[in-house]
């Protein structure tokens, strides 16, 4: 590997920068990010499948068991725009380089936990490495791959996340039908100190702003999430009294959040973008769209074990289907947003 990766003298040469790296250095550079994205996506997935398993294993019912998920999620909504930020002004390959670390650290906590409070504790860590890998992730692509690549390079990207998201049930079926289920998060370690490997000498170097990092904002936009989250839960599981005391909460640092943010010249939360029609547009039906298939795939496990009687393995193959569909979608979209605006039905509007 040391022949072909390029070393720390070449790295800020404008090609690296300005337009994507060289190969075969970029064909590194986006293995470290495939590695990297397909076990975050992976340890979602295979997390669902199992969670009937592991409730059975640690003594826990079907609603706290919840957790081993929402609180994997949750640390990544709560930290993806702080730690974007925290990308742009310490250069991205440190704090994906950081995140990586975290990740592999906190999978094999999870592989060593033997309650649902530890298994809860070490997947809020592992989310923190996820949550700083998935936002830096899509920077990293761009300074990878050359500009007009880019969008082949982020459909093969989503092409990596969607393989990822079908094969995790079946991974996590195969694994649960020969071993106890701690190895489902045993098997990054391997996996992601080889990613650490190779993305120390592979990802592409960006020089980080000068811009203080905004703490308040920081603080503000974990408070904002994380309410709102864990106040929609406690409304489904405890009742709505107390749901509605954590959305107010959240609600509360929301406008704080919002008041602080159209007053600065560089906002943690992108305001400014979010006033673009088609951007706005898109983010709100990606949101959507994730928290739609989150939802489905939490609960679909349930009801494949527990209400039609499946198998661990049957369970895993019937989650794939949805997955592999976008894998198929992915890489034709993105060849046709080389070669068309993305936007260009905003036109006819």
């Amino acid at each position: 590997m040391t022949a072909t990766l390029a070393t720390d003298t070449d790295v800020h040469a404008p090609s690296a920068t300005r337009d994507g790296l060289p190969t075969p250095r970029r064909y590194w550079s986006v293995t470290a990010i495939w590695l990297a994205m397909s076990m975050t996506v992976l340890d979602g997935s295979i997390a669902n499948v199992a969670l009937p398993t592991i409730a059975r294993d640690l003594n826990a019912s079907a609603a706290s068991s919840i957790w081993i998920v929402n609180a994997y999620q949750l640390a990544i909504t709560v930290t993806l725009l702080p730690l974007a930020a925290l990308g742009d002004r310490l250069g991205y390959r440190r704090v994906y380089m950081a995140g990586l670390i975290v990740f592999v650290l906190g999978s094999l906590a999870c592989a060593l936990s033997h309650s649902l409070p530890q298994l809860t504790a070490a997947r809020v860590f592992q989310g923190l490495g996820a949550g700083a890998i998935m936002s830096i992730n899509s920077a990293l692509v761009r300074f990878t791959y050359p500009q007009r690549s880019l969008g082949r390079g982020i459909g093969l990207n989503a092409v990596v996340i969607s393989i990822s998201a079908a094969v995790g049930p079946t991974v996590a079926a195969a694994v649960l039908a020969k071993a106890s289920w701690p190895w489902l998060f045993g098997i990054n370690v391997p996996i992601g100190v080889l990613a650490i490997v190779i993305a120390g000498r592979a990802l592409p170097r960006t020089v980080g702003t000068e811009r203080k990092f905004d703490w308040v904002s920081a603080v503000l936009n974990g408070l904002t999430f994380g309410f709102l989250i864990t106040g929609a839960e406690s409304m489904a599981r405890e009742g709505l009294a107390s749901g509605l005391s954590k959305l107010a909460v959240g609600l509360a640092a929301g406008a704080l959040l919002t008041y602080r943010e159209l007053r600065l010249e560089a906002p943690l939360v992108p305001f400014d973008l979010l006033r673009i029609p088609i951007f706005g547009l898109s983010i709100l039906t990606s949101i959507v769209s994730f928290s739609a298939q989150m939802m489905a795939y939490v609960g679909l496990p349930f009801y494949f074990q527990g209400v039609m009687g499946r198998s661990a393995v049957e369970t895993g193959l019937l989650m794939t289907p949805w997955p592999i569909g976008v894998g198929i979608a992915a890489p034709i979209a993105g060849r046709l947003a080389d070669r068309y605006r993305a936007g260009r039905w905003a036109d006819l509007a």
